[in-house]
């Protein structure tokens, strides 16, 4: 009888849980399909039906046309995007790993004071306009490397992946510098491999940090042709008509979309490829999160 009375129980909160779960998971999916079905809504539909169409009649790909046009500067933003994540999440990892493996080492001269210092960057910051000066003064305006170096180590980063070097036992260091290997060939050889689920981690989310920047950019760059994807789409986004979208992504079309449908269909294209990482490093993500924290 309590055998059954406690499957009953279970059941019951599988259902509740199972129901939670699909509103929230409908939450998040609806508002994007409904941007997704926004751009291909042609201006006659959209008209007709109003600003929120789950399914639309007609695909119109008139915003698609114009977007992905032949002259369009997404081409040059998507370029711009990529190498900022590939390089910039490259040297992101190799300097917060090299910065984080040696606050890692309790032998470190001053290591309390250091760590003092990176947490007091995560409370305080220099400013925009100290920022900019430096920025200015070390000849980084208007060039690729102003999205790259100023933002090479983040402290929250850097704290998670030393509390996993932390965790590491010292054994296997110090038997790997018996067999003669140096402290660069212990980062390489034995810290790495086993931090496979940190640097995934860390890694995305330097990749979406990447991926989402705009504003240093348009602080920091005025050239057109180093602008990133995500500056593209905020211009799109913020423009109110279609003759300011279209003066602004490319002209001379014969077709031409509604604002709404622009703006849509230009969230879509920034919005879907960076979607596509998650699946990958979903395995290492969880657990790399839970063992950069349990330590301090």
């Amino acid at each position: 009888m309590n055998q059954q009375r406690r499957s009953m129980g279970e059941r019951t909160f599988q259902i509740v849980n199972y129901s939670f779960l699909t509103i929230i998971s409908l939450s998040f999916i609806i508002p994007f399909l409904v941007v997704l079905a926004t751009s291909f809504v042609s201006e006659n539909e959209l008209i007709a039906r109003g600003n929120f169409i789950l399914i639309p009649r007609d695909l119109d790909f008139a915003a698609y046309n114009l977007l992905l046009s032949k002259g369009s500067l997404i081409y040059n933003a998507y370029g711009i995007t990529f190498l900022r994540v590939l390089i910039g999440t490259s040297l992101n990892l190799v300097f917060t790993a090299m910065m984080a493996y040696g606050l890692a080492r309790r032998d470190l001269p001053g290591r309390n004071g250091l760590i003092t210092l990176v947490f007091i960057t995560m409370l305080i910051g220099g400013g925009l306009v100290p920022n900019y000066l430096l920025m200015k003064s070390i000849h980084l305006l208007n060039t690729f490397w102003v999205m790259i170096i100023p933002g090479l180590i983040s402290s929250w980063n850097l704290i998670i992946m030393r509390n996993f070097f932390m965790q590491i036992p010292l054994e296997i260091e110090e038997s790997a510098i018996i067999d003669g290997a140096s402290p660069l060939g212990v980062l390489v050889r034995i810290v790495f491999p086993l931090s496979l689920p940190t640097f995934a981690t860390i890694g995305l989310f330097y990749a979406v940090g990447h991926w989402n920047a705009w504003f240093d950019a348009a602080i920091y760059i005025n050239n057109t042709q180093l602008h990133p994807l995500q500056l593209i789409l905020r211009q799109v986004v913020l423009s109110m008509t279609s003759e300011e979208l279209n003066t602004t992504m490319t002209a001379g079309m014969m077709e031409r979309p509604t604002a709404q449908s622009l703006k849509a269909a230009a969230i879509i294209v920034t919005t879907v490829p960076i979607l596509f990482v998650y699946p990958f490093l979903q395995k290492y993500f969880v657990k790399g999160v839970l063992t950069g924290s349990i330590k301090g």
